[in-house]
């Protein structure tokens, strides 16, 4: 199949099921494989890819059940983005975005979440506030430039993150803005390390108008569990835990799917190999490489558990309805999330380098799965420097990071 084919149909359902999500997983992750480095020459995905990923209903996975939502659980959520990661990370990422950018719009007013939720559109979002916003008679007008909009090129909407002080407000406070892409001007500045069909380009909306029903006051509905204006299903589970941990959760599963594949063509490379130095020995069964075999494989297991770990918390959050987190037990997301995400590129550093040249050709799998690992390993969610520093500090009494 190439990748000029239509994109895959799936017959649409109304209800989750694990063992249909993950084929459709498996079925997603097979399109963006075939396209992987064509999508990594044009920095962008095709639209057959997307159209196979909205066709999937991953868009509907975290919406809210009055808008189409599919109650979907944490561990298949978990498993599936793995599973397109493990055929290409940049689907994984992606796949994750389409599906977690609903949980920030659930939280917005009843008109903004129908006009959002019920348009078909695929939402994207640079939430760092770092653009100007200024009030405009019943609503604001956006000025700057954000960076890293995954995906934007096929999104209808993208959130902003800013600061405004709001009709209702005695202070200002972070808020995002909902934006139509049309109103946008994209600045194609996505020339990357790895990760680069995520279209992760910069957006400017030039002033656009924000209608006050799509202004997010996200400091102050992100902790309570309870939307702007009420009328919410409390049972729906994007309002039953910690807004953060759970938006940012899926990162983890999609290293952990990059370095999966990494131990996969190890070993199977390695099976085969024939050291041409060493007078023609196999390197399955003589030198170095059985070692490194096993220190990939005990890296990844320590990868799934430590996923595990995070899992059982946020599940057990669930459970309770507990969406307030303590500053140590958030920033225990954040190191975890940061251990893993450095687990990921050590693992592609080692594997590649014992691999040796002739798996570093431009879009060899090995090649672009590195890449792809050490790009993620970046990103500021779970820097491991700075994760690994807040949370040691919050277990003597400091504070969680302002945002992670």
């Amino acid at each position: 199949m190439s990748t000029t084919d239509e994109p895959i149909s799936f017959e649409q359902v109304t209800s989750f099921d694990r063992d249909v999500f993950l084929a459709r997983a498996e079925a997603i992750g097979k399109v963006a494989e075939e396209g992987a480095l064509e999508a990594d020459t044009n920095r962008d995905i095709s639209d057959r890819l997307v159209q196979t990923i909205k066709n999937a209903q991953i868009p509907d996975l975290w919406k809210p059940r009055s808008h189409g939502g599919l109650d979907t659980d944490i561990r298949t959520y978990y498993d599936m983005i793995r599973i397109i990661a493990r055929h290409n990370m940049v689907a994984g990422w992606l796949s994750y975005f389409f599906s977690i950018h609903e949980v920030w719009v659930s939280y917005m007013s009843p008109e903004g979440r129908d006009e959002l939720l019920n348009s078909g559109e695929l939402i994207g979002d640079v939430l760092a506030p770092v653009g100007r916003v200024e009030p405009d008679g019943e609503g604001f007008r956006i000025y700057g430039q954000w960076n890293f909009a995954s995906g934007v090129r096929h999104c209808g909407w993208i959130g902003l993150g800013g600061v405004a002080q709001l009709p209702d407000g005695d202070a200002p406070e972070y808020c995002i803005f909902a934006v139509p892409v049309s109103e946008c001007e994209i600045i194609d500045n996505w020339d990357t390390l790895g990760l680069r069909g995520t279209g992760s380009h910069g957006v400017s909306p030039n002033g656009a108008y924000v209608p006050m029903h799509r202004v997010l006051a996200a400091s102050r509905v992100f902790g309570s569990g309870a939307p702007m204006g009420g009328q919410f299903d409390p049972n729906d589970p994007m309002y039953r835990m910690p807004f953060l941990p759970f938006f940012a959760s899926a990162f983890t599963a999609v290293s952990l799917g990059g370095a999966e594949r990494m131990v996969q063509e190890f070993k199977e490379r390695t099976a085969t190999r024939t050291r041409v130095f060493t007078g023609g020995t196999n390197a399955a069964t003589s030198g170095p490489m059985p070692a490194v075999m096993a220190r990939l494989q005990m890296q990844f297991y320590e990868m799934e558990g430590l996923a595990d770990r995070y899992n059982d918390i946020l599940i057990d959050w669930l459970d309770k309805s507990q969406t307030t987190n303590t500053d140590e037990e958030k920033a225990l997301m954040y190191a975890l999330r940061g251990q893993m995400a450095r687990a990921g590129v050590a693992i592609a550093t080692e594997a590649s380098q014992a691999l040796g040249a002739t798996a570093l050709f431009k879009g060899d799998p090995v090649e672009m799965f590195t890449r792809d690992l050490l790009t993620i390993g970046a990103h500021a969610s779970h820097l491991y420097e700075d994760a690994m520093s807040v949370y040691g500090g919050t277990v003597f009494g400091g504070a969680a990071h302002p945002v992670w």
